[in-house]
């Protein structure tokens, strides 16, 4: 069983920064992909960032030039470091591990999901 752990979220001002990790931990093979998504009030969950195998980043247009991913391979984190926050940035921020897990030899394919953080962006 593989778990994950957000933390960092709260209340910011607008054109302020936040910055979330994630730390995933249990029978963790590897973890080919994490990433961020984001889930606001009567919306679709929707992909943030997301960072893959050799540091290749993928973002939404909506947050270029102002979200950056990064990960710690070693601890199994990621971050999201977000800066020039605004009100529509407003969600709960998920994080997500892809890879596969090995349990006493056994190998899975691993998508495992953290509880979410809120972020508000809110004066």
């Amino acid at each position: 069983q593989v778990q994950l752990v957000e933390s960092g979220g709260g209340l910011v001002q607008p054109g302020g920064s936040l910055s979330l990790s994630c730390a995933a931990s249990g029978n963790i093979f590897s973890i080919d992909a994490m990433g961020w998504y984001r889930q606001a009030p009567g919306k679709q969950r929707e992909l943030v960032a997301q960072i893959i195998s050799r540091g290749r980043t993928n973002y939404a247009d909506s947050v270029k030039g102002r979200f950056t991913i990064s990960r710690d391979s070693a601890k199994n984190t990621v971050y999201l470091q977000m800066n020039s926050l605004k009100p529509e940035d407003t969600a709960v921020y998920y994080c997500r591990a892809e890879g596969y897990s090995d349990y006493e030899g056994e190998m899975a394919a691993l998508d495992a999901w953290g509880p979410g953080t809120l972020v508000t962006v809110s004066s």
